[in-house]
């Protein structure tokens, strides 16, 4: 006799559509939390977190919200990443680590470029080989380094750039 294998089973979340749409105000926790989890998990290099995530909720809702155009890719009501790009400056993009590798970061990615269809910058650690392959995958060139004097953590960063290829004429 075959053995019947009961269908798998989904998580109802899991299996929303993900969407990406402007942050808003009241998603500056949610936001904090991937900012703070991504980091944590992809970066660990970097010395402890000092930064409380009542300090991080205030940095986003105060600091980053307000002068960036900020996008979320949300998940039913979850909020699984963001980016946040000031000008032509991809200032942020941070995914929760459970969800890295998903495709949703491209789409975060894309929406950016949409925002600033120039072109885009933006600063990288050196020691980030992952986020260095993702943006060099998606056509990004380093212009730029540093050795890390002029950032918090001290540490040597790339200056990327993406600039659209020339219409065909």
């Amino acid at each position: 006799m075959e053995r019947r294998r009961p269908p798998p089973r989904t998580d109802p979340a899991r299996s929303a559509i993900i969407t990406i749409r402007r942050a808003e105000q009241g998603d500056a926790a949610a936001i904090a939390a991937v900012h703070q989890a991504s980091r944590a998990a992809t970066m660990p290099y970097l010395p402890p977190q000092r930064r409380s995530h009542g300090e991080v909720t205030y940095w986003i809702r105060e600091i980053v919200l307000p002068e960036s155009h900020t996008l979320v890719a949300v998940q039913g009501e979850e909020i699984l990443g963001y980016a946040a790009v000031r000008g032509e400056l991809l200032d942020q993009l941070y995914l929760r680590p459970d969800v890295r590798r998903t495709g949703i970061g491209s789409r975060l990615l894309g929406a950016a470029r949409e925002h600033s269809p120039d072109g885009l910058t933006l600063h990288v650690f050196q020691l980030n080989v992952a986020a260095r392959a993702f943006y060099a995958h998606h056509g990004f060139r380093v212009v730029g380094t540093d050795d890390g004097s002029g950032n918090m953590e001290n540490l040597p960063a790339l200056t990327l750039r993406w600039t659209p290829e020339p219409a065909a004429r």
